[in-house]
This record gives structure tokens, C-alpha cells and sequence, in this order.
């Protein structure tokens, strides 16, 4: 070992550094680690690794063996759905697989919570959505669709449409969505203007919902997904993101 810290010590610095090198490769499957290399590594206390280990146990990403050590195991036993790891993969060489996969979620789960939301959704969440499908267009349409404040609106569009769905598993899907949303924005995959038909789409998804017609509600959160799938691309075919401009 170089002795080279990683991280400054603290809890949340040796978690994020240490899930960090596992999803991007430095520290790659099979690999074997000990207590006090990492105590070396992240000049940190004893106390603080065995907890940081202790998380990214629970989300699949180590094991902890007697008389072995701990072992770094392989991607697909990740939690998929821990917004870290997701964050992490999203850093890493992945980052292109993550995307995709994370989209081809969204064309689940973006048209069944609209579906649904139609429905169920209160007399508040139905104007809001509303309010902020406006939002989105009014900004999309000025060539704001790369900013912060873009961003926000998309993600509080997208988590109250899962939470309006009534449905708690749905809604608990909701850190997932945001950082499908947030990962796209850190790679430059959110285009100042968005593709014909996404902004329209928000905006009659939430007009949709808001007359309690569900039929019109899962069609157009269906085809503003789909949009969104052509600017993130599909690895598995060999098809490269569109270029944000």
C-alpha cells in the first residue's frame, strides 16, 4: 500500500470515496481488502471503515468474511435502486449501461404513474403538476432546458407525478427518477432545448391528469419518455446519445 489517504476521515467522505472506487473500477471485483489497508488508505479510524463497510455491505457491493477479509463483489449484486450507487455507477465506466437502463425503467413507471394519477390524484397535486408542466415548457422554450433551474422543476415534475399516483412503491421510486434526471444534467446529456414534442408532452401529461382522462395521461408521459431515450441512446445497440444543444 502507498499510504496515499483517499478520503479526509470522516464517515461520509470513506463511504463516498470507497463506493466511488468500487463502481469505477479501482477496486475491482474480487478484489480482497482488509480493516487496516483501508485505515491506511483513507486515513480514517477503525470505527469509521467498519461502518463504511457496513453500508456499501448493505448495498450489495462488499462481503465481509472471516478469516478472508472483504471482498469486493460483483456489479450485479448492486443494489440497482440505491440512489448512491446509482450515483456512483453514473461517475464510472457505466455511466452510458446506467442511463439506459435507467430510461427503460422510466418507460415502466412514468406512464403508469400518470395512468394512475388521473385517477387518484388530489385537487393540489393535479394543479401543481399543472404549474409546473408550465413551468418546464416556459423554460424549455427560453433555451433553459440545460439549467439549474430546469433541473429542479424536472425533478419536482417527476417526484410528485410518482407520488400523485397514489401508489407507494411507485412513489419510493422517486430518488431513482431523480437521479436518472440529475446524472443526465452532470453529463451534459440535457439539451437547452428540448426535443420537439418533450416539452408538450409534460404539458399535456399534466393537463391529462388534471381532467382525469388516464388513457391521454399514460400516452403522453409514454412518448416523452421515449423522446428522452433518444438523447440518452441505447449501448446495448450501439447507439450514442444525441448531442445536448
Amino acid at each position: 500500500m502507498t499510504g496515499t489517504a483517499h478520503g479526509r476521515g470522516s464517515h461520509s467522505d470513506v463511504l463516498e470515496t470507497l463506493g466511488r472506487r468500487i463502481a469505477t473500477g479501482e477496486l475491482p471485483e474480487g478484489r480482497i481488502l482488509t480493516l487496516a489497508d483501508l485505515e491506511l488508505e483513507h486515513g480514517a479510524s477503525r470505527t469509521v471503515i467498519r461502518e463504511a463497510v457496513r453500508v456499501l455491505e448493505s448495498r450489495g457491493m462488499l462481503a465481509s468474511r472471516r478469516r478472508v477479509g472483504i471482498t469486493v463483489l460483483p456489479h450485479a449484486e448492486w443494489d440497482a435502486f440505491d440512489a448512491a450507487v446509482i450515483r456512483w455507477n453514473l461517475a464510472g465506466p457505466r455511466r452510458q449501461e446506467q442511463l439506459a437502463m435507467l430510461t427503460e425503467l422510466r418507460g415502466a413507471i412514468d406512464p403508469t404513474a400518470a395512468r394512475l394519477a388521473a385517477v387518484r390524484a388530489s385537487f393540489d397535486d393535479r394543479a401543481r403538476l399543472r404549474q409546473l408542466g408550465d413551468e418546464l415548457d416556459a423554460l424549455g422554450r427560453r433555451g433553459l432546458g440545460a439549467s439549474a433551474e430546469y433541473l429542479e422543476v424536472d425533478v419536482a415534475f417527476h417526484r410528485l407525478l410518482l407520488e400523485a399516483s397514489g401508489n407507494a412503491m411507485l412513489a419510493q421510486l422517486a430518488s431513482t427518477v431523480e437521479e436518472v434526471l440529475r446524472g443526465r444534467a452532470a453529463l451534459g446529456l440535457t439539451p437547452a432545448k428540448p426535443a420537439e414534442g418533450t416539452l408538450e408532452n409534460h404539458v399535456a401529461t399534466a393537463a391529462a391528469i388534471s381532467a382525469s382522462d388516464a388513457h391521454a395521461a399514460e400516452a403522453g408521459a409514454r412518448t416523452y419518455v421515449s423522446l428522452v431515450a433518444l438523447e440518452v441512446g441505447d449501448p446495448v445497440r450501439g447507439e450514442p446519445p444525441r448531442e445536448a444543444g
